[in-house]
């Protein structure tokens, strides 16, 4: 079940963020999607609008998952960012809790920008 799951959310990457294709992505979510960012409308409906505003403001941006792990019904995401090539981007965690059946149906996600300069050279990825 574990890596069933975390090939879910890679698709899910894949299909809704880099492709930014919603009905691709939409297939694999659960009857219902519970959103916690509190920037991005509730349930399946808001996650076809995060898509179509990313389409078009963000047609560049590029989700690079660096790492995933999977317990239970949980997939935890590191990944890594990017609105416009070039930017530094934004370092993530997304939490997604999967149903029964491997669709998605919550979302959690804490975000830190990368900052141009850093106090060590351990990276954030």
């Amino acid at each position: 079940m574990s890596e069933r799951n975390k090939q879910a959310v890679l698709d899910f990457y894949e299909t809704g963020l880099n492709r930014k294709d919603f009905h691709a992505a939409a297939e694999l979510l659960g009857d219902t999607y519970t959103q916690h960012n509190p920037r991005i409308a509730d349930g399946i409906a808001g996650f076809e609008e995060f898509v179509a505003t990313i389409r078009a403001d963000f047609p560049d941006l590029k989700a690079d998952v660096k790492r995933l792990f999977a317990d239970g019904d949980y997939v935890i995401a590191h990944v890594h960012g990017v609105r416009v090539p070039g930017q530094t981007g934004t370092a993530i965690v997304d939490i997604f809790r999967l149903d029964a059946d491997g669709r998605i149906v919550e979302h959690w996600d804490v975000m830190q920008p990368v900052p141009d300069e850093a106090s060590n050279a351990n990276g954030m990825f």
